[in-house]
């Protein structure tokens, strides 16, 4: 079998299907008290493109040592289980890999994304070809533990500030063409996207203004923002108690409070005083968020979501 590289999916497919849209993606929007909302399914289009791309990766001209043990007509079944307690992300991944090796697969599904399993519990059984089930089984794993790592890291995450009314966002501090599958995992785990892209929300960082000249750079900047894409939602990185004055008054929709001190991102937050929403960011651990977020903050953004996530263990059993 021959596998051609694909693009990634369109931006037709993305906005409509991949993430949650209104109030339950954006984030700079009034009325959304927790992190209890809907998360969307995948694009069937852009499952297909990356499961596509990875088993070309892997596969290459042939898998030399199944084809040469396994007669191409056996049969059999396999059991994907989780070895430690963990929140599934990437099911529909799976299911796309042997189905993609083999059309008449059979995947029975005991859970869904987003669910919270325990070690030992099996997550779906999938009936093929054997050949389909042992070339697969690399590819279909390394989808599914890499995003349940971040499902259960984001879990951990909108745990730790459960009750507090604070939503956990990601960054985009994540693998290279794998953006839209690991925000997909954080919303599997309870936390929630930040900017998908540099397309989709303004941020004016350090850098951004360290390019302009003049005294008041965050008024002229967000004057700059708001004349260039007036639709858009306009965030300003402010390092300092003084610079989150200057962004409140020039009427930004998010202060992004960057690696202040608890007794800073109080001040800030009482400075504010509700003139606009606050993020937290910069530091964020398990250790301290619950901290952080009883500073009154709206939003605590963390890129240990995805880019300190581990894989999780999962494995793949042959039935015998």
């Amino acid at each position: 079998m021959t596998f051609a590289m694909v693009g990634l999916c369109t931006r037709d497919h993305w906005k409509a299907r991949l993430f949650c849209v209104g109030q339950q993606k954006a984030i700079a929007i009034a009325g959304v008290p927790s992190q209890e909302c809907g998360v969307a399914d995948f694009a069937d289009i852009s499952i297909k493109q990356h499961v596509i791309a990875a088993l070309s990766e892997d596969i290459g001209q042939g898998d030399a040592t199944t084809e040469a043990l396994i007669p191409a007509d056996a049969s059999g079944q396999a059991q994907i289980i989780a070895r430690e307690t963990l929140v599934v992300a990437g099911v529909a991944l799976v299911e796309a890999v042997f189905s993609e090796l083999d059309n008449e697969a059979s995947i029975d599904g005991h859970i869904e994304d987003g669910e919270k399993v325990q070690s030992g519990d099996c997550l779906l059984t999938v009936t093929a070809r054997l050949r389909a089930l042992l070339t697969g089984e690399r590819t279909a794993l390394n989808f599914l533990q890499r995003l349940s790592g971040v499902a259960t890291q984001s879990a951990r995450y909108a745990e730790a500030v459960s009750g507090t009314g604070v939503l956990i966002l990601d960054t985009r501090k994540t693998t290279p063409g794998w953006r839209m599958l690991e925000k997909y995992a954080v919303q599997c785990g309870g936390a929630r996207n930040h900017r998908r892209g540099l397309d989709d929300m303004m941020l004016i960082k350090d850098n951004h203004l360290a390019a302009l000249s003049g005294e008041d750079r965050i008024a002229e900047a967000v004057h700059r923002a708001r004349r260039a894409s007036p639709e858009l939602k306009i965030e300003v990185e402010a390092e300092t108690l003084e610079q989150a004055e200057q962004a409140a008054e020039a009427g930004v929709d998010i202060v992004l409070l960057d690696n202040m001190t608890i007794e800073e991102l109080r001040a800030a937050v009482k400075l504010i005083n509700g003139r606009t929403q606050t993020e937290a960011s910069g530091g964020i651990t398990l250790e301290n968020i619950r901290e952080v977020a009883e500073t009154g903050v709206n939003y605590i953004s963390a890129g240990a979501l995805t880019h300190s996530a581990r894989s999780v263990d999962i494995s793949m059993e042959i039935q015998s």
